[in-house]
């Protein structure tokens, strides 16, 4: 099925096209201007699916931070954001002194305690092809990506072949293994090693529970959340054959997006980031919180009556900010999509491992998080008007949380030039992909250390979707 780069299906009708720009190739410029009818619903919603929305408006933000025009923060000098990227090239380097820097994915957090699970799923798979590797790749990681909200201070993994105890991310990453590797997510005990629509609709919160270890000392936060969304990710996939398949399974994204090349995948294979980014907006809509819906605003700003509940205007990680700026329907909203995100970095891999090229990566944002959002915090780029809002609880909704995720994402692409100006790389050496693992969630996770054993700076209340 052909995607454009931002998100709208071209063999929709629509009276909402989008205006960009196709290369020799074929592929969407993503630096392009993308200019939809913003009146309209779906043209509305398809523009707070880019990732040129989310920074533009993040940058607008930031700017009138800077102006003294927040009502929330004030924003470091530049020996501040000077000082801060010393700090991430110094992490960097005693991260990777030698080896060249990753990306930040999902697949970092399979490698806990120096165990290669990659390469333990790779001999589990047998005499798999390229392509069904990557569809097993595939289906590990997204389910895996949505089991990543924070785990809270109090969970932690214990790991059965080698005794080793992970917490957070990681605990996260290593549990979700070998969930996975143990046919959870599957509905054929003969093909264990998938994740299918059947399998994930018919997931009970308690099952998942018992894989993450969870008990009454041992709590996860936001279980029932991350269990309730794997259901609705089953439920989609099975609405989708046409992206995941007659099983339903998250593998068939490599076949939507890689299929128009062939079957096998051959090395002369291209996909952009961005058209991987937007479909998984796209066909993922409908799992996340119905709340964040285009039609549930007015073009004024005021809340609109009703609502189709149509999955295709769902935004997911798009939020309410009174100062935000856009035309039309897109006013007031501050998109993020940070889950998606994080899955498109952690998806770079498997389609490079079954030798398509992925390009123009520098389309992709910084992750507004606990790890990259409370380091500028803590080296005093982002500073609170009152330091008693870091003492409070917060919901995601909040506008604070809000502001706070857009300045992460504003600062961290006025951060990255200066951490390779320090590493002396260039940005093709070091794109945002392997400054954020270097990088700038190392360095946030070093300073949340030193400074409160681990903890971020702020509190959020998480239903296991976002944080």
């Amino acid at each position: 099925m052909s995607k454009d780069n931002y998100g709208l299906d071209p063999n929709r009708p629509t009276s909402n096209p989008a205006v960009r720009s196709v290369d020799s190739e074929g592929h969407v410029d993503p630096a392009t201007e993308f200019l939809p009818d913003t009146e309209h619903p779906v043209g509305a919603a398809a523009y707070l699916r880019t990732t040129q929305a989310v920074r533009s408006r993040a940058a607008a933000l930031l700017a009138r931070a800077r102006a003294g025009e927040s009502q929330w923060f004030t924003i470091g000098a530049d020996n501040a954001l000077e000082d801060t990227a010393r700090t991430v090239a110094e992490v960097t380097r005693d991260r990777y002194p030698w080896s060249p820097i990753p990306y930040h994915s999902r697949w970092r957090h399979f490698e806990a305690g120096g165990v290669n699970r990659v390469k333990m799923l790779d001999e589990l798979l047998g005499s798999a092809n390229s392509t069904q590797r990557a569809r097993a790749h595939i289906d590990l990681v997204l389910v895996s990506v949505l089991l990543d909200a924070g785990a809270g201070p109090d969970w932690h993994y214990i790991e059965a072949a080698t005794g080793q105890r992970f917490t957070r991310s990681e605990g996260l990453g290593v549990a979700s293994f070998h969930a996975f590797t143990s046919g959870l997510f599957s509905s054929n005990p003969a093909q264990p090693l998938q994740a299918d629509s059947a399998g994930l609709r018919a997931l009970v919160t308690d099952r998942l529970g018992d894989a993450f270890q969870v008990n009454a000392v041992n709590p996860l936060v936001g279980l029932t959340g991350r269990a309730t969304l794997l259901r609705r990710l089953g439920e989609a996939m099975s609405e989708q054959p046409e992206v995941f398949g007659d099983d339903g399974r998250p593998g068939g994204l490599f076949d939507a997006l890689v299929g128009p090349y062939g079957p096998a995948a051959p090395p002369t294979a291209e996909v952009t980031a961005h058209e991987i980014l937007s479909l998984l907006l796209e066909s993922l809509s409908g799992i996340w919180p119905a709340s964040n819906a285009i039609d549930s605003i007015a073009a004024d700003g005021s809340d609109a009556p009703g609502g189709t509940g149509d999955p295709a205007l769902a935004l997911g990680d798009c939020w309410r900010h009174s100062a935000v700026p856009g035309p039309g329907l897109t006013r007031g909203w501050m998109p993020f999509h940070k889950l998606s995100q994080w899955l498109t970095y952690s998806m770079l891999e498997p389609f490079e491992w079954a030798g398509v090229k992925v390009r123009h990566l520098e389309a992709l944002t910084a992750l507004p998080e606990y790890r990259n959002g409370g380091l500028l915090i803590d080296s005093g780029m982002i500073v609170p008007k009152d330091p008693a809002l870091l003492q409070r609880d917060w919901k995601v909704s909040d506008e604070f949380i809000v502001e706070w995720r857009a300045l992460t994402v504003a600062l961290l692409d006025e951060l990255a030039p200066r951490v390779r100006k320090v590493l002396g790389r260039t940005e093709e050496d070091l794109p945002l992909a392997r400054v954020l693992e270097g990088g700038t969630w190392a360095a946030g996770r070093v300073m949340a250390q030193r400074l409160r054993d681990g903890a971020p700076p702020l509190r959020i209340e998480s239903d296991g979707t976002v944080f």
